[in-house]
C-alpha cells in the first residue's frame, strides 16, 4: 500500500512537472517565432561558426524530393551532384525514409563490441550481389581508401614478401580521396596538403595515365633488384 501511495504520488508530480514543462516550452516557442533566414545570412552564419575546410557554392538548399533540389528560396534544381553520389537513389525516397523510421524506432545503434541482427543480413546481401567474399562498411569514402591502404599494404607484406615497412602506394598526380592525413601525403593540391606536414612516406606520385612512369615506379624498387 505504502509502495502504491508512493508511486501515485511520484506519478502526479511527474504529471504537474512534465505540465510546467510544457506550458514553458510552449510559452519560449511563442516568444521565440522561427526566422527565416536569406541566403546570405545563412551564408554567414556558417562562415563564422563554421570550419573553413570547404568551398560552397553560394546556394542555401532547405529541401529535396527525388531528382530535385529547392533552396530557402523555392527555387528549384535538378541535383547533379546527388552528394557526390551518395544520393544516387534520390531524395526522400518513400521506401528509404521509411526503413529510416522503422529501424530508429527498433533500434539506433549498436557498437561493433556486439552482434545484431541486422548487419549480417546486409553483408550477406551486399557480397553475393557484387560477387565478393566478404564486406567492411564505411561510414564515408575517405575511410574506404584509408582501408584500401592498409589492405594493401598488409597484402604486400604477408602474401607477396615485400620487406617490412618497404611497402610503395603509387598514385597518380591530380588525385583527391580526401582530407585526411594520409590522403594529404598523397596529394599534389597545395590546398589539400600545405600546412599539415609532415606527411605519411610510403606514396609515390606519377603522371597520370604514364604506363612508362609507373613500370619504373614499380621496378626500380630496392628489394625488388636483390630479389633478383
Amino acid at each position: 500500500m505504502d509502495g502504491e501511495i508512493m508511486l501515485s504520488r511520484f506519478s502526479t508530480q511527474l504529471v504537474r512537472w512534465g505540465s510546467s514543462s510544457a506550458r514553458h516550452r510552449s510559452t519560449a516557442t511563442a516568444a521565440a517565432p522561427s526566422l527565416k533566414l536569406t541566403p546570405d545570412q545563412i551564408y554567414a552564419r556558417e562562415d563564422k561558426y563554421g570550419a573553413h575546410n570547404y568551398h560552397p557554392l553560394p546556394v542555401a538548399l532547405a529541401k529535396g524530393k527525388g531528382v530535385f533540389l529547392w533552396d530557402v528560396e523555392g527555387k528549384r534544381y535538378f541535383d547533379f551532384l546527388s552528394a557526390y553520389s551518395a544520393v544516387n537513389q534520390g531524395h526522400c525516397h518513400p521506401k528509404i525514409v521509411q526503413a529510416l523510421q522503422d529501424q530508429a524506432e527498433t533500434l539506433c545503434l549498436t557498437s561493433r563490441a556486439f552482434y545484431n541482427d541486422q548487419l549480417g543480413e546486409y553483408e550477406e546481401y551486399v557480397t553475393k550481389l557484387c560477387g565478393f567474399d566478404k564486406l567492411l562498411p564505411m561510414n564515408t569514402g575517405v575511410e574506404g581508401g584509408e582501408t584500401a591502404c592498409k589492405l594493401a599494404r598488409k597484402w604486400g607484406y604477408n602474401v607477396k614478401g615485400v620487406p617490412k615497412n618497404q611497402a610503395k602506394i603509387i598514385v597518380a598526380e591530380g588525385n583527391f580521396w580526401g582530407r585526411t592525413l594520409a590522403a594529404c601525403s598523397s596529394s599534389t593540391d597545395p590546398d589539400c596538403y600545405e600546412g599539415f606536414g609532415p606527411f605519411i612516406p610510403g606514396f609515390e606520385i606519377i603522371p597520370y595515365s604514364d604506363l612508362n612512369a609507373l613500370e619504373v615506379s614499380i621496378l626500380k624498387d630496392k628489394w625488388r633488384k636483390e630479389e633478383e
